[in-house]
């Protein structure tokens, strides 16, 4: 996993990607990317400022750059498959970031969702796309709630 970090502050003057190896996590040390935005030009393609926020960061407040506390989970097809954003006085919770990541992966190689507060290793939801004759074939012992959902011990 790597984590990157893109800040749109005068304080970070950058565009290159740093030679840091790791950031910082509430789980220790990561693999990461910082990179400076002082053109703001990442800030303004992802639209987390507007067209007309000006063309640097040089001489912008912090809560000018309140909006760039955005996450975005870009995934291997290069689409946004999840955007939090975070006022300025919340930290981001990587618990929900990694649990979102974890349920990304899975539903991109099984045919199945995850159900709301799912952390891995827990039962999952078989997508309706799935037939009953192919749940018994690839969900051995699944179970049906309701007609329209069924459920399963989480693939490996």
């Amino acid at each position: 996993m790597v984590i990157a970090g893109v800040f749109a502050s005068r304080g970070w003057k950058h565009s290159q990607p740093s030679s840091l190896p790791y950031l910082e996590s509430p789980f220790g040390r990561e693999p990461g990317v910082l990179r400076g935005d002082p053109e703001l030009k990442i800030a303004k393609r992802y639209d987390m400022l507007a067209a007309d926020a000006g063309e640097t960061a040089e001489g912008r407040t912090p809560a000018q750059n309140a909006p760039v506390r955005t996450v975005f989970v870009i995934g291997p097809d290069k689409r946004i498959k999840l955007t939090i954003a975070y006022p300025m006085s919340t930290g981001r919770n990587f618990d929900e970031i990694l649990r979102v990541l974890d349920s990304i992966q899975l539903t991109t190689k099984h045919k199945v969702s995850t159900p709301a507060n799912w952390t891995p290793g827990e039962d999952i939801i078989i997508s309706g796309a799935v037939s009953n004759e192919e749940a018994d074939k690839l969900f051995p012992g699944y179970k049906t709630v309701k007609p329209y959902l069924r459920t399963a011990a989480q693939p490996k």
